[in-house]
């Protein structure tokens, strides 16, 4: 359906390396990332912080689009994504990806938001591509 392409660099190797990425539609142009970065308070982006909010972003579509496909034509949705990074034999893995979901929805019902939720978490693709544990919370206004 579609492709789309982001790029990385990095200059010098291990700690003291440097990195910048990039993405198709600009919103990522160079933007600095480094060990730095990543494991400390560096200014810059990480491979982490891209995926949260890839998740994020994904999960709340999926769950905005599966309540339009209910019927509810208003509302907001708001998500933030915790990806955790955690040490994996010398190397490390991303093994979770915590979703909490505050919501807006005037009319629904409790139980049918938290269905359609629970099938927006487990059908985003984003979800799809990840191999970590995702949890959702949620609270519905």
């Amino acid at each position: 359906m579609t492709t789309r392409n982001a790029s990385a660099r990095y200059e010098g190797f291990g700690k003291t390396g440097k990195g910048h990425v990039s993405s198709e539609s600009g919103v990522l142009a160079d933007t600095p990332y480094s060990f730095n970065t990543r494991f400390g308070d560096e200014k810059g982006t990480n491979p982490e912080e891209l995926i949260a909010a890839a998740h994020a972003s994904c999960f709340t579509m999926a769950l905005s689009f599966g309540l339009a496909g209910a019927g509810y034509t208003e509302g907001t949705l708001e998500t933030k994504a915790a990806v955790k990074l955690e040490q994996d034999g010398a190397g490390f893995k991303v093994t979770r990806s915590d979703l909490t979901l505050t919501a807006s929805v005037p009319g629904i019902d409790p139980d049918q938001f938290a269905s359609i939720a629970a099938d927006a978490e487990k059908n985003c693709p984003i979800s799809k591509v990840l191999n970590a544990e995702i949890t959702l919370t949620h609270t519905l206004k």
